[in-house]
């Protein structure tokens, strides 16, 4: 079974629906539970705990049942690595040199070719090559540890219950929660772990047990203002708050519920606008995403994550490896894709030109109906002027080469670096044509915050975010459940 973690679906694309396993007869008959709500409470606590409980029941007969399903598993299992398997028999992607005029490449040979001539022979017969082979990279057999370790359920225990209520809170009854679901939401919460200890500590303190009153909002202020929230983002939350005090006492409770719609809100409005509220390859069309960034925020890792993050969500892709100024940049990239088994596209010549790879990148994915390629650039400052034309002319590239691809610019933040990020943001923003942002290293940071800063001051969407170093650690970007992981007590 194939989780689809862009659209948050267990449908496999094979078409795989996950079956609910018997452990319970209650499942059908339960409730269906408001989205929004801050639990997913139907009278009392109580019912919650119940309810969780049903979940973690239904997750552990399901886990159970795989693992004396050997068949099943071994049914899923090619599917989910045949680009990894792949690569083994693959051929380097060079071309060997033409020995005689009697091998032609692309088109009737000739007795003697020009310079030119040769070059734009060799450039075809490389494409060939790569379209030809299942997988361009000429790499060792994939090891299955870093992608294919599948969750495992752990204790009944709070974090799985603020888990199991998240989820519910969204709507999802107890048959439709997923073990894949639960994992990431335990692993957002330990990401964000630093930043709920300075925000949230200091929120419970500033509101204690007392209405809240204009020197409770004052520190308010000071301590969104640290958590990097950014100027506006606290100006708009304050503002609602002070209009809601002037019409009722509003005591903490009902104001940490009021603070998280707020904050809601001003992750929402970006992502409102966009035409895809999620960020989904679109079926039977290429899709490329380039993904832009100063050096050290994690380009590159974040690129290998969402290689892995499409592979096991049933889609087809491809990297390029267009940072080809760092040094063992390309052969980073090709780390990820093996960890991944997602083909790479690369020249190893020092300094090439990464919009020539882009365009072998492209060739071969329209050639082999690839769904998804992930372009990874040089890494830049925001104020060299020079390397925003190398981006712009690798968009250029693209968008000749593939007028009707469904592209997306995302720009990889650094969550540590605070109001640094926004600042890179807005620059890149009015010079890449951004679509959106990924936030990564969420994990070791107490600066979570900046991802309010980056929706309300830059307008840019967050599509995805890490929280955490492994290769799992980075998905699709939920307002509802980063607040409540954000300010869960």
């Amino acid at each position: 079974m194939v989780y689809d973690w862009f659209n948050r679906s267990a449908e496999g694309v094979a078409g795989d629906a996950q079956e609910p396993q018997p452990a319970t007869a209650a499942a059908a008959a339960e409730p269906a539970v408001e989205p929004g709500q801050d639990s997913p409470q139907a009278s009392d606590q109580d019912d919650a705990l119940a309810w969780a409980r049903e979940a973690y029941a239904r997750l552990k007969a399901q886990q159970e049942a795989a693992r004396t399903a050997p068949p099943a598993e071994a049914q899923v299992t090619p599917d989910l690595q045949k680009p990894a398997e792949s690569i083994e028999p693959a051929e380097p992607p060079a071309p060997p040199e033409p020995e005689s005029e009697t091998e032609p490449v692309n088109g009737p040979a000739a007795p003697a070719l020009s310079l030119l001539e040769r070059a734009a022979a060799q450039r075809a017969e490389r494409l060939e090559a790569l379209t030809a082979a299942d997988s361009p990279v000429p790499a060792a057999p994939v090891p299955a540890a870093p992608a294919a370790a599948e969750p495992e359920l752990g204790d009944f225990d709070d974090t799985f219950t603020w888990s199991a209520e998240v989820l519910a809170a969204q709507g999802k009854r107890v048959d439709q929660i997923s073990l894949e679901e639960i994992d990431w939401l335990t692993r957002l919460r330990q990401g964000l772990e630093k930043t709920r200890q300075g925000f949230v500590s200091q929120l419970l303190e500033n509101l204690g047990d007392d209405p809240l009153t204009p020197a409770v909002l004052d520190d308010l202020e000071t301590t969104l203002l640290r958590a990097d929230v950014g100027v506006q983002a606290t100006d708009q939350v304050l503002e609602a708050l002070r209009r809601r005090l002037n019409t009722e006492v509003v005591d903490p409770a009902e104001g940490i519920r009021f603070l998280k719609e707020q904050l809601r809100e001003l992750l929402e409005t970006p992502i409102r606008r966009c035409d895809h509220p999620l960020l989904a390859p679109q079926r039977g069309r290429l899709n490329v995403w380039l993904l832009v960034g100063v050096n050290g925020v994690g380009k590159t890792t974040t690129l290998g994550k969402l290689a892995n993050l499409a592979v096991r969500s049933g889609y087809s892709a491809l990297i390029a490896a267009a940072d080809t100024f760092r040094a063992a940049a390309v052969q980073q990239v090709q780390v990820w894709g093996e960890r991944s088994g997602v083909p790479v596209i690369a020249n190893p010549s020092a300094n090439a030109d990464p919009a020539a790879v882009v365009y072998d990148a492209i060739g071969a994915a329209q050639a082999k109906g690839t769904d998804l390629v992930l372009v990874d650039t040089a890494g830049r400052l925001q104020t060299k002027h020079n390397l925003m034309e190398e981006l712009a002319k690798v968009r250029r590239i693209v968008d000749k080469l593939a007028p009707d691809a469904a592209v997306e610019s995302l720009l990889v933040l650094d969550a540590s670096q605070g109001q640094n990020g926004l600042r890179q943001a807005m620059a890149f923003a009015s010079a890449a044509g951004l679509t959106g942002v990924v936030l990564t290293k969420l994990d070791g940071s107490a600066r979570g915050g900046v991802a309010l800063a980056v929706a309300s001051e830059a307008g840019l969407p967050i599509r995805f975010i890490g929280a955490g170093e492994g290769i799992r650690d980075l998905r699709p970007f939920n307002s509802f459940e980063f607040v409540e992981a954000l300010l869960s007590g």
